[in-house]
């Protein structure tokens, strides 16, 4: 797995295919393997690059003092986009709505085009019930190393309280150990996410950062899903009214990680946007 350095630490990524580049980020307590399930089926012509972001299940810690917070992740996506030299991107956004905030930060120069799944946004900063208890567990002693050991055991990955309310269908337990396996096995990755968790949002600043996007002069794609409570489907219609260049679709019978729920949906419809909108800034 290929890696770069930044100032923030190592970041391992995968990618494959060349021409345009097309970056997919992934949610808390993920990593790249959220993409799994469609990545082959996307289409060729295009650079996929997948970072492993420091959100609970990337493979090795940030250097110690890196700043995790919501701005400090944005500066680390900003800072990964410089390294790759990538320019023109199609930024994809799934469950982690942080680097939403790259306009307001000013640091989407290199993004041109955006992809939105059912995400982080306006005031829904931490998503829903899930995400309460997630900032619950990083302020209780072990706790975060609790919920990923609870991760494992299905009839309580199925909770409500955690993956419940994030697929329709189950997860299945290998992906599942690939995201639980390096904070489970390694403190400094446990630490990070709880440093990301402890660091707070203000609810005026994240709605003022999320209506920065009516500055974004790219394309964008809103592909929210109808169903589900973590993300209210009232933000699919209210990021693409807010965008000045958005298409809204909505993906039927899918909770947020639609790529897992309905992968052949979700496929037409990122094929479909690539290769009909531009990416020139």
């Amino acid at each position: 797995m290929p890696t770069v350095e930044l100032d923030a630490g190592r970041i391992h990524y995968r990618e494959r295919g060349e021409g345009p580049p097309v970056v997919l980020l992934h949610g808390l307590l993920m990593n790249h393997t959220v993409w799994d399930a469609i990545i082959d089926d996307l289409p060729t012509g295009f650079r996929y690059v997948l970072p492993d972001l420091p959100l609970g299940a990337h493979p090795e810690p940030m250097n110690p003092g890196t700043d995790l917070s919501l701005r400090g992740l944005n500066h680390l996506v900003a800072d990964f986009l410089a390294a790759l030299d990538l320019h023109d991107v199609t930024l994809v956004h799934s469950d982690w709505g942080g680097a939403l905030f790259l306009t307001a930060y000013g640091l989407d120069r290199r993004v041109s085009r955006l992809i939105i799944f059912p995400s982080e946004a306006f005031d829904n900063f931490p998503p829903g019930l899930p995400g309460r208890l997630a900032v619950l567990a990083a302020t209780l002693p072990g706790g975060i190393t609790l919920a990923l050991r609870q991760m494992r055991i299905g009839w309580l990955r199925r909770s409500p309280l955690m993956f419940g309310q994030m697929t329709i269908s189950d997860l299945p337990a290998t992906l599942v150990h690939t995201w639980t396996e390096p904070g489970l096995s390694n403190s400094g990755v446990r630490a990070d996410v709880i440093s990301y968790l402890r660091s707070g949002v203000d609810k005026r600043t994240v709605v003022t950062n999320t209506e920065a996007l009516q500055h974004f002069p790219g394309e964008a794609l809103i592909l929210w899903s109808s169903a589900g409570k973590v993300m209210p489907r009232a933000h699919g219609p209210r990021l693409a009214a807010l965008l000045p260049h958005a298409r809204l679709i909505e993906i039927d019978n899918a909770y947020v990680l639609s790529m897992l729920d309905q992968p052949t949906a979700v496929t037409a419809a990122i094929t479909e946007f690539l290769t009909t909108t531009t990416a020139d800034r």
